[in-house]
């Protein structure tokens, strides 16, 4: 900075700053003058003349006082030395100005910022790890900065100046290593103010300590760099000086060159899957009840949203329920949200099935043992559950609902009929948006937890005179809302049944959508037993008269 004033004066104190309320950030001196170097608020003085004689006498700073309010600090105390506990020799000390001294009576270290050579602002480090500026840091580029050329192959970047110094030392002092000012929270504004100097280099390294808080900081600076350029470097260690302190120079150095670009979140190159790719996935499909179902899907797999369809009193409810006692025969472990109906109309509806009798439709005779068999391995197993939700229907209510089956209950499998209600809970609106909304969070939960969802949904009436209950072939355009449950779900299954026709208890399972393999179309044939409450598979017989089926 140019003088414009030759007096010199002594720094007395720190006191408040009464602008911006910090504690100790204004600086007072001796001829009454006061300076905020946290906000740059100025207090004019009495203008009285300070002698060199009583700087030296009680060692005070000397700032020069210029008519534009700003001052220049002159820290001329201190020693350059080795930093023996750090491994940081003089020479690297010497290289950046790197100084040792005390500060109101408390010794500390000196880390000079420099413009042109000359400097600016000087960052006190104490013994206890605590840290205080000198002069503004809010107008000085990143320590170092001022010893490299503009541009260059490679920079590295670090969290900090005993790391940047650490890291300078292992290259013999001869690359370009810089340092943010104030840590990991301040590094995304310190880089986002040297930005036009970082892009000038082809590669920019960041190197910050290898906790949670660095590496969140490292991955936020890279960010703000263009594409390609920034690249994160990765240490065994905490950081670069614990590595030199350490004396692995060599993995230091070879951290630098192995730092890989970086990418946002969810990029990923080509050149890094050749281990994903080259392994064969073991894909663990659960079987459906029926045969014809399964070649059609492969199965039920974790992770994946199940959505299964029809009209009004087709038998969706029944379907899902022969599913979800398949799954709990085969050993998994099963969630039941059923809205539309009673915890014990769904548990005795499962050990109907068992029982192959409609225990639900009551005046069923059944020896007490039958019933306490039935009750064993359909319902007091352990590993199934149930959600009794009172009329509670809030979406917030049932996604914890949701995930505590997943997480706490450890259930493999949840059965959720139906969306509708679901729907009903978001409260009043357009219907598509709030399918839209609650397929969303479903499909985000799904994600999240790893469970296999199988999530009942009503079609809205097709065009025509023939309606669903009339057998009227379903599609996904049927579906309710915007296309958001046929976009989110992994599977889709529909129903077609005619409830008024000669047979009125066959009903076609046909697949609209199938991620995991592509086939769609009719699936096969399930028949419903009024006798035993039971859908089985079958087949159908060809009418050469009618030529029909």
């Amino acid at each position: 900075m140019t003088s414009t004033q030759t007096s010199d004066v002594i720094f007395i104190m720190h006191e408040p700053c009464p602008k911006c309320d910090s504690k100790d950030n204004l600086a007072r001196y001796s001829d009454g003058h006061g300076y905020c170097f946290g906000c740059g608020h100025y207090e004019k003085g009495n203008e009285m003349e300070a002698t060199e004689s009583s700087s030296e006498k009680f060692g005070f700073h000397k700032v020069l006082a210029t008519d534009n309010k700003e001052q220049e600090t002159i820290f001329s105390e201190g020693e350059i030395k080795s930093l023996n506990r750090r491994a940081i020799n003089k020479d690297t000390c010497i290289k950046f100005d790197y100084r040792v001294t005390t500060h109101m009576g408390k010794p500390c270290q000196v880390a000079n910022y420099k413009h042109n050579n000359k400097i600016v602002s000087q960052k006190l480090r104490f013994s206890d790890k605590t840290f205080k500026w000198i002069g503004s840091s809010q107008d000085v580029g990143l320590f170092g900065q001022h010893l490299w050329r503009d541009g260059g192959k490679m920079v590295v970047v670090t969290e900090g100046e005993l790391d940047c110094m650490s890291v300078s030392q292992a290259q013999g002092n001869k690359w370009a290593v810089v340092s943010i000012k104030n840590g990991s929270q301040g590094a995304k504004r310190d880089v986002q103010k040297s930005l036009e100097w970082l892009e000038k280099f082809e590669s920019v390294i960041f190197m910050f300590d290898m906790d949670d808080s660095g590496q969140s900081a490292a991955h936020a600076c890279a960010s703000v760099l263009k594409p390609g350029k920034a690249k994160i470097a990765q240490l065994p260690l905490k950081d670069a000086n614990d590595m030199l302190v350490e004396g692995r120079i060599k993995e230091l150095i070879d951290a630098i060159w192995s730092a890989k670009t970086f990418r946002p979140d969810g990029i990923v190159s080509g050149e890094d899957l050749w281990g994903d790719v080259s392994k064969e996935d073991v894909v663990v499909s659960v079987d459906y009840p029926f045969v014809g179902l399964n070649e059609k899907t492969h199965g039920l797999r974790k992770s994946e949203l199940t959505t299964i369809t029809a009209g009004s009193g087709i038998g969706k409810s029944a379907l899902v329920r022969e599913i979800g006692y398949n799954l709990i025969k085969m050993g998994e472990r099963v969630g039941f949200i059923m809205l539309e109906e009673t915890v014990k109309r769904t548990a005795l509806g499962l050990m109907g099935l068992h029982l192959n009798k409609p225990l639900h439709l009551g005046n069923v005779p059944t020896e007490e043992s039958e019933l306490l068999d039935a009750y064993n391995n359909c319902i007091g197993n352990g590993r199934v559950f149930f959600y009794d939700s009172y009329g509670s229907t809030s979406i917030d209510n049932l996604l914890s609902r949701v995930r505590f089956l997943s997480q706490g209950t450890e259930c493999d499998w949840i059965v959720l009929d139906h969306l509708s209600i679901v729907v009903s809970g978001l409260g009043d609106g357009d219907e598509r948006r709030l399918i839209d909304n609650a397929m969303t969070m479903l499909r985000t939960l799904v994600q999240e937890t790893g469970v296999g969802l199988i999530l009942v949904s009503h079609l809205k009436r097709p065009e025509g005179n023939k309606g669903h209950e009339e057998g009227a072939q379903t599609s996904l355009s049927q579906l309710r809302g915007s296309h958001a449950i046929a976009q989110l779900s992994d599977m889709v299954i529909s129903l077609e049944r005619n409830q008024q026709g000669d047979d009125s208890n066959l009903t076609t399972v046909r697949v609209l959508k199938n991620r995991f393999s592509g086939d769609t179309g009719v699936a096969c044939h399930v028949q419903y037993s009024p006798d035993t409450g039971r859908m089985t598979e079958t087949t159908l017989e060809f009418n050469e008269e009618k030529d029909e089926f």
